[in-house]
């Protein structure tokens, strides 16, 4: 039977490792997972051998183990002592921006967070499941030197913040839905006349369309496996029996079947749009989808597109892609503010997102054919590779910083 689209097969947890949220600034790091040195006390403070300040996470002594500290480079391991796992945060006690985090920290285990600190009161807060949020002692920095390094501080995101944005995102794809029932209706009335170069022509048309709406696939549930599922497991999108949608119809355009073979599969695809139509209109986007498909949509794109697992024909892959990066592009508008607000830096995202369609759009002919995947030379493989990649990079921190934390 088909599978659900790429996106639901690799959704990822955010767990964010490392922000870095403007060129030259610090970067907020977790890294080491395990047992810690033994801890010799100095200065208040349970120093390790390697220097580094071993601290409670527990729901009854969040923090301690940290009672001073001067300004600069601060490595702390964060040990669990309660009995199941606990999200962790090192925080400013006056802002609540969020210097270092450890999510999910299992029961008696331990893991390391490094941030570089300036002036002001900081803290540790702990959160365990089904449990009241807990925060440690403050501890106060002052007189420290000045440093270009420093850790940025986040402020965490609400459900309130991403409100507005969701909304705004929601009403996006829901003026595009028409524009998709049309496609689809084009290319099934291609196929009806016999038309197979306007039928591709159609389909092409359609399936972009669809692929700019990567930030609610999530939201439109069993619509995106028929609409745009691809072959279970060990078959193709000829062999698969169970296949509906763009895949199965391309599997037909682009080979010797009859065009006759593609229309009821044209005519399931419409009425499949039709209902995608009603259901959205009731169905509410999750807060936290687009900020993190605004990241998903083109490193899964990278992930399965440019290995041509989903090409049944067409040879439509930088089609798809220039889809994409369109995709993103609108899933990121809405969350421009909240992003500004917390010092991401969009001019250099926006440099390489322009990078990626221009790259991708010279795959176009001024026929607006586009030249197959397999056909590219090395060299430009590897140039779109690249580039693709570390715009997906680049990307990364959105998911992180539109993470709804637990307690907010």
């Amino acid at each position: 039977m088909p599978t659900t689209t790429r996106r639901a097969r690799l959704r990822i947890a955010v767990i964010c490792a490392a922000v870095v949220l403007a060129a030259g600034a610090g970067a907020l790091a977790i890294t080491h997972f395990g047992a810690s040195a033994p801890p010799v006390t100095t200065a208040g403070n349970d120093v390790a051998g390697d220097g580094s300040i071993d601290v409670i996470a527990g729901l009854d002594n969040c923090g301690s183990g940290w009672s001073s500290s001067t300004g600069g480079p601060l490595t702390f391991v964060v040990n669990n002592t309660s009995i199941g796992n606990i999200d962790v945060y090192l925080q400013s006690a006056d802002t609540g921006a969020v210097y270092g985090e450890l999510e999910g920290l299992g029961s008696r285990a331990s893991a390391t967070l490094s941030a570089v600190l300036g002036d002001g009161s900081y803290e540790f807060v702990c959160i365990g499941a089904d449990a009241p949020v807990t925060t440690g002692a403050q501890v106060s920095i002052a007189n420290s030197a000045a440093r270009s390094d420093l850790t940025p501080g986040v402020v965490p995101v609400t459900r309130n913040d991403l409100y507005q944005p969701t909304q705004q995102y929601s009403a996006w794809i829901t003026a595009q839905l028409p524009v998709l029932a049309g496609g689809v209706a084009d290319l099934a009335t291609s196929i009806q006349s016999g038309d197979r170069a306007a039928a591709r022509r159609s389909w092409i048309a359609a399936h972009v369309t669809y692929e700019t709406l990567g930030a609610a696939y999530g939201a439109f549930g069993n619509s995106d496996t028929a609409i745009n599922g691809t072959p279970g497991a060990g078959m193709t999108a000829e062999t698969d029996p169970d296949l509906t949608g763009f895949h199965r119809i391309e599997s037909i355009l682009w080979s010797d079947q009859q065009l006759s073979a593609a229309a009821p599969f044209a005519a399931q695809l419409v009425s499949d749009v039709s209902t995608l139509e009603t259901t959205f209109a009731t169905t509410r986007l999750d807060p936290q989808d687009v900020g993190l498909r605004a990241h998903e949509i083109l490193e899964n794109s990278v992930q399965e597109e440019l290995n041509g697992s989903d090409d049944a024909g067409s040879g439509s892959t930088f089609a798809t892609i220039d889809a994409n990066i369109e995709g993103t592009e609108q899933a990121v508008l809405p969350l421009r503010p909240l992003l500004a607000d917390r010092g991401f830096d969009l001019a250099t995202l926006d440099d390489w997102l322009a990078r990626s369609t221009a790259l991708v759009e010279s795959f176009r002919g001024p026929d607006g054919s586009w030249t197959p995947l397999s056909s590219i030379t090395a060299a430009q493989r590897e140039q779109v590779n690249a580039t693709l990649s570390e715009t997906v990079e680049l990307l990364a921190p959105i998911a992180a910083i539109c993470d709804i934390r637990q307690g907010v």
